[in-house]
């Protein structure tokens, strides 16, 4: 058992344990000098997929413009190469 969680972990608990601490440390410092909070940074990404959601289909409807215009020349052409090529 103790291999197992040794192994899961990448050392002995109490050497992870005291890493996490430290590490932790580290980070709260850090956020407190920039004045970061965890809600910040949820909110942050929450209206940063937001932005996408409203700005970014528009930019896709013209990728899917464009895919539409090129499959209309491509797969065509795809099929009657493939046929083509079968006959051999």
């Amino acid at each position: 058992m103790s291999d197992g969680l040794n192994r899961f972990l990448g050392d002995s608990p109490l050497r992870v344990l005291v890493k996490l601490v430290v590490v932790s440390i580290l980070v709260g410092f850090v956020m407190t000098v920039f004045d970061w909070y965890p809600v910040d940074i949820y909110f942050g990404i929450r209206n940063f997929l937001l932005d996408l959601w409203r700005t970014g289909f528009a930019a896709l409807g013209r990728v899917g413009d464009y895919l539409l215009l090129g499959a209309a020349i491509v797969i065509p052409a795809f099929l009657i190469l493939r046929v083509l090529s079968y006959r051999r």
